[in-house]
């Protein structure tokens, strides 16, 4: 345990760090924030504010975990679990890797499009299968799932388990996705859910997991410093993307994907917002809410960006005690 605190300690002081760099060249090359002129009126102000914020965290980890990557291989002598941390880093970059080209072409290329929904949905695809297909025939961890409350597990066909973990990695970049867009919003939420799981993975006795969840639970606390209202520098697609695709990662790892249904109730809640109001407005031309995903409706409710930070937040806190109890 005491180890794990010095990787998250490590890893909080080097994206501190690496924030400081960061924010001065991003601000010199001009890649700033792009709002949409139909979202939050206030959220105009943020117009120009450094983004792709994201590509702190993802070299923060990536230094973590070569450090311990080299420190298991030749001073501990555990190289199993040096293997298996790599897989957990590399498909949480993949999925940052995506929405790095999205951002890149957005307030890079000027391409206010990005990329088309196919192509990204594409790329994460590839990234989902990729990791499935290593935890199904390399690792071969089983097909078995843990069910919450129950104190008991399921095993499923195989056939039925590959799409269904390919769905749970999808469904979880994209609502993570969905709830960035107020200052520390999404990082705030998915901080507690990877403490969450880090949590889990020491009760579990999962060390590659213990790791990587400590070094990415600092990252994101080393960069909430910068991302808090006001904003100094906003995550973009590369960092709520690649946070999405390691929660998923960690959670599939840990045969717990069910959990994901109550420990990320707030994304979960983001998501079906979007959906019941995209459903409900192509039915009858109404809206269920004032704007969605649904951060963006207590907003014209008249919260401030951080209530509606506190308040999710906290729900999330809450969630994630009553998810640690179900294991």
């Amino acid at each position: 345990m005491e180890f794990q605190v010095k990787v998250l300690f490590l890893s909080f002081v080097l994206t501190t760090f690496l924030s400081f760099i960061m924010i001065p060249i991003l601000k010199k090359r001009k890649v700033g924030q792009m709002e949409r002129d139909d979202g939050p009126q206030s959220h105009l102000k943020k117009q120009g504010t450094p983004t792709m914020g994201g590509i702190v965290i993802i070299l923060s980890i990536i230094l973590i975990c070569i450090g311990l990557y080299i420190y298991y291989t030749k001073y501990r002598e555990e190289p199993v679990i040096a293997k298996n941390i790599l897989p957990l880093l590399i498909a949480s970059v993949g999925f940052g890797l995506v929405g790095f080209i999205d951002d890149f072409k957005k307030v890079v290329l000027k391409n206010t499009k990005g990329l088309s929904p196919k192509a990204k949905m594409i790329g994460l695809l590839i990234v989902a299968v990729g990791y499935t297909i290593y935890l199904t025939s390399i690792l071969k961890i089983g097909t078995d799932l843990y069910i919450p409350f129950m104190k008991t597990s399921i095993t499923l066909p195989m056939w039925v388990y590959i799409p269904f973990a390919i769905f749970v990695m999808l469904a979880t970049t994209n609502a993570i996705n969905l709830t960035d867009g107020i200052h520390g919003l999404s990082r705030s939420v998915t901080t507690i859910i990877l403490t969450c799981l880090t949590v889990i993975a020491i009760l579990f006795d999962t060390k590659e997991v213990t790791l990587f969840g400590s070094a990415l639970s600092g990252a994101c606390l080393g960069f909430l410093l910068f991302n808090l209202y006001p904003s100094k520098i906003m995550m973009g697609d590369t960092g709520s993307l690649m946070l999405g695709g390691a929660v998923a990662a960690m959670a599939l790892y840990l045969k717990i994907p069910l959990l994901l249904v109550i420990i990320a109730f707030i994304p979960i809640l983001e998501t079906l917002s979007v959906m019941l109001q995209v459903a409900h407005f192509k039915r009858t031309g109404n809206r269920i809410f004032k704007m969605a995903p649904l951060h963006h409706h207590f907003e014209l409710s008249g919260w401030k960006e951080n209530k509606v930070v506190s308040v999710f937040s906290i729900v999330t806190l809450v969630v994630c005690v009553i998810g640690l109890f179900a294991i």
